[in-house]
């Protein structure tokens, strides 16, 4: 048995990937799935905002590509959106501020779709819980899981149209969050009544802490896959190879 650390990466098949968009763009990213089977459920990773630092490589994101295939069966789906850059690359494009992003959303979605990916799930953090709520009501779209909305650029009229949907969302809110706290976070997604908002105690908009990886990261599984977690509320802490 092998301790699950903050650094290990546990077994996948990892495929770097490029997505093209509607208005002529390549972006950068990569797909990790299961190694021996097929994934049960899917998330489409979109990153907090790029010009504070916000990358695919941005840590929550990148453990989920490191332990989810293996732990939970689950394909993660990673990339830059434009201008944005990381080990694996720089995106063509500059940074639009969240809207000429809708692009980006749409070759993601698109791509998971064209490649059979199952149960397709956006995964927001952060600048990209704004663009799950603007642009991710896509065909072939579940649902949406936020971690830290900030709730600046997404306006009511973009959670009126989720809850008209009636697709659901899962809304983590760190306690100590910069922008969000969990109160004021239960108020405004009052209006989507398939809204779940869960505040994370002690937590900051960041999710520092190997702790709050542990947390993040069972609490998208009960959303995406929840049969992984087998009757419990936890993913597991160790791993073996047998």
């Amino acid at each position: 048995m092998t301790d699950i650390r903050a650094a290990t990466v546990l077994p996948a098949r990892r495929t770097p990937i490029t997505l093209a968009t509607a208005d002529g763009l390549n972006l950068v990213g990569e797909l990790a799935l299961p190694e021996h089977r097929a994934p049960q459920a899917t998330l489409v990773c979109l990153h907090p905002l790029p010009t504070h630092g916000g990358m695919m490589d941005s840590h929550i994101y990148r453990k989920a590509a490191d332990r989810l295939p293996a732990l939970a069966d689950v394909a993660v789906l990673r990339f830059n959106t434009r201008g944005t850059a990381s080990e694996r690359g720089k995106s063509d494009g500059e940074f639009g501020n969240g809207e000429t992003e809708r692009y980006d959303v749409a070759a993601a979605v698109t791509f998971a779709v064209e490649n059979g990916l199952p149960h397709i799930w956006l995964l927001g953090w952060s600048f990209g819980t704004e663009l799950t709520l603007k642009w991710g009501l896509l065909p072939g779209v579940e649902g949406g899981i936020l971690l830290s909305p900030p709730l600046r650029r997404a306006t009511d009229e973009d959670l009126d149209s989720w809850a008209a949907s009636g697709r659901p969302l899962t809304v983590l809110v760190p306690e100590l969050d910069d922008y969000l706290r969990p109160d004021a976070a239960r108020e405004r997604f009052a209006r989507v009544p398939k809204a779940q908002v869960t505040g994370v105690e002690g937590a900051k908009h960041l999710w520092v802490g190997e702790k709050y990886v542990r947390i993040v990261l069972s609490e998208i599984v009960k959303t995406a896959n929840p049969a992984a977690l087998h009757g419990t509320d936890a993913l597991p802490t160790s791993w073996s190879d047998d």
